[in-house]
């Protein structure tokens, strides 16, 4: 089931929800006001493919803890 992120637009909170996804854009009741004035935010998504972000322009990888792919041997 996705989770989905939405945003109270009466107190401004964000929060996240597991629902399926012909439920999506139904309205939800917002955890902190309890009002039904919440709209789904578009989520970011973060993909790694042979240790590399596919995302993000950085250069390092997955498992360095470093920033530097150099230092953990990978290309």
């Amino acid at each position: 089931m996705p989770l989905y992120e939405y945003q109270c637009a009466v107190c401004q909170q964000t929060f996240e929800v597991l629902r399926p996804f012909s439920q999506a854009d139904e309205p939800i009741a917002c955890p902190a006001c309890g009002k039904t004035d919440s709209r789904r935010q578009l989520s970011l998504v973060n993909a790694f493919s042979s240790g590399k972000n596919l995302t993000s322009s950085s250069s390092s990888c997955a498992s360095c803890h470093s920033g530097n792919c150099g230092s953990c041997g990978a290309a």
